[in-house]
């Protein structure tokens, strides 16, 4: 007979890390910058209105909120979307759990406050290496950080 760990012993593997866990203990001890996800489909729509950096892997939306939106004005907040178009759901998978890690990394740097950040996957011919993605992410977050800054 063969023991079973209790729930509260049985360790999660990386991927059922909650994201908003994730990230707040990647954030630097200077950036108390609260990150949180977004999850309401209204929220998507709007940020879809937002700037846009395009690579090859990803899009990259950014949506300032309005003054008179609920969540505070320092809170950065992040989406991903994958569509089937990208492949199966190992590959939709593969592909949130990287951009997940990749804003865990960029965002408490260099996300914007107040900005809603949208990662859209997009179908490539190869896996891009994970250093690639994330020198085009910061890239683009300065990129629409200087693009917002003109529109106000």
């Amino acid at each position: 007979m063969t023991a079973r760990a209790e729930p509260s012993e049985a360790r999660l593997s990386p991927d059922h890390i909650d994201a908003k866990r994730l990230l707040s203990d990647s954030a630097p001890a200077e950036s108390n910058r609260p990150i949180e996800v977004i999850r309401k489909r209204a929220d998507f729509l709007a940020a879809n209105r937002g700037k846009r950096f395009v690579t090859a892997n990803f899009v990259l939306l950014a949506h300032k909120r309005r003054d008179t939106h609920p969540i505070p004005e320092q809170t950065i907040r992040f989406g991903i979307t994958v569509t089937k178009k990208i492949g199966n759901a190992v590959a939709r998978n593969r592909m949130k759990r990287r951009f997940r890690a990749l804003l865990a990394q960029a965002l408490p740097g260099h996300g914007i406050t107040g900005v809603d950040h949208i990662m859209i996957g997009r179908k490539a011919d190869t896996e891009a290496d994970f250093a690639t993605m994330k020198a085009d992410l910061e890239k683009g977050l300065n990129h629409l950080a200087k693009k917002l800054a003109q529109r106000c």
